[in-house]
């Protein structure tokens, strides 16, 4: 059976938590590999809607093993909030997994994430403020926090006091705030060591264990290829690698072992935070976009900023991640339209340029060149087979897929579960 990575094509928020579910009752286990709560999924089933920030949205689906991965970075007490949220609701939550290797958002990460923000001005890169990118940072620089370390209380002391050591002269000397002590920090991350002990596992041998037996696994990405940390719109990015690349390291699954790359994407393109969109609607289109769409973040509430579809992303993410198939979310935002703009290539200082400007420099002041489709007024959300779509909604698809190097291979046209069409089986 196959091993699946889904992940966004665009700049996240595309409903990968529904295409993940699309495929819940058909799979084993779902991993989410990469990001913290600084994203979240919106997953509606039998008309509940749920927002999952750390779990994966396999939670949902009975029989399915949840996993929190290596590549993941864990607030404790947003995790057991969500985990009694959906409790509350009925939700087993019993079969979570969660890496012994992930590392967890001390409190002082949340701190220096929100002081830095506000230092930077108008240079800030728009993160959430949740210390995602201190944490990541510490990883990095080998002082971070790992599950594993609070089940030993003393070298969690250790740690904490090494990372504090230079947190607290950045606080104090540069930011202007009071330090922050060794004890009040274990203490906060102590509290939640029993309950989370239960859940711990050294997820890469189960992982491993469960493609030996033939079992389905589907490696879910937090974020999307434009805010991957390499491959993304630096510096306007996350903290992490949320490409198909990232479904290995983040897991401790080896790439031979991955069998399909599914890119989700929706019908045209929105963003949250600072950087570079080229397709970004400023006027009453993009004001409509938002408002039909619902627009706003999972996470935060923020507006999500909304342009047309850009193919020349779509192109990219199929490239840096090996494509194999596309999820096309929210197609029925876009009834109602008499024609739809589709970007196709850029501008730049006059040149038309077809592919990912080599720079950020030129990605910023990059124009969009469009071609623009009929747009359809009937009312789609009740279609269930590519038979059942307008003429000009399969036109639209058709050249969506033409010009985004990667075949469409399920479309979305409502919010539900049962709201799909699917053109080819994900799965087979």
């Amino acid at each position: 059976m196959p091993a699946v990575v889904v992940l966004g094509v665009q700049w996240g928020d595309e409903g990968k938590g529904k295409a993940t579910d699309q495929l819940g009752s058909r799979i084993e286990y779902v991993v989410k590999f990469n990001g913290g709560n600084n994203a979240g999924h919106t997953v509606v089933v039998g008309g509940e809607k749920y927002a999952l920030h750390l779990l994966p949205s396999g939670i949902l689906s009975p029989g399915v093993v949840p996993v929190i991965g290596n590549g993941v970075v864990i607030d404790l007490e947003v995790l057991f909030q969500e985990i009694d949220g959906l409790e509350g609701r009925g939700v087993d939550t019993s079969r979570l997994l969660v890496s012994s290797a992930a590392h967890v958002i001390a409190p002082y990460n949340r701190t220096v994430d929100k002081v830095t923000e506000r230092f930077l001005g108008k240079r800030r890169i728009g993160t959430t403020g949740r210390g995602i990118g201190p944490t990541y940072a510490d990883k990095i620089n080998r002082v971070g926090i790992r599950v594993q370390d609070l089940f030993d209380e003393k070298i969690l002391s250790q740690k904490v006091e090494g990372a504090l050591d230079q947190k607290n002269h950045l606080l104090v000397k540069v930011y202007n705030r009071r330090a922050i002590t060794v004890e009040e920090t274990v203490e906060d991350l102590l509290r939640h060591a029993e309950r989370l002990r239960p859940y711990v596992a050294d997820t890469p041998l189960e992982l491993n264990r469960a493609l030996d037996a033939g079992k389905t696994l589907v490696f879910e990405a937090g974020q999307a290829t434009m805010l991957d940390v390499d491959h993304g719109t630096y510096p306007f990015v996350t903290s992490s690698s949320a490409t198909a690349g990232g479904a290995c390291t983040g897991s401790g699954v080896g790439p031979t072992r991955i069998d399909r790359v599914v890119g989700v994407a929706k019908a045209y393109t929105t963003r949250v935070g600072e950087g570079p969109f080229p397709t970004e609607l400023l006027d009453d289109d993009g004001e409509w976009l938002r408002q039909t769409g619902g627009e706003f973040g999972t996470t935060t509430g923020r507006p999500r900023r909304t342009g047309w579809y850009d193919s020349v992303v779509s192109r990219y993410a199929s490239r840096v991640n090996g494509l194999t198939d596309i999820v096309l979310t929210k197609l029925d935002v876009l009834t109602g339209r008499d024609r739809i703009p589709v970007c196709v290539a850029y501008e730049v200082d006059g040149e038309r340029v077809d592919e990912m400007p080599l720079d950020q420099s030129d990605f910023h002041h990059a124009k969009p060149v469009y071609e623009l489709l009929d747009g359809w007024d009937e009312d789609i959300t009740g279609a269930r087979e590519w038979d059942d779509l307008p003429a000009a909604a399969q036109r639209y698809l058709e050249f969506l897929e033409s010009v985004s190097g990667t075949r469409i291979s399920a479309i979305g046209v409502g919010p539900g579960r049962e709201a799909t069409i699917i053109k080819h089986d994900l799965l087979d």
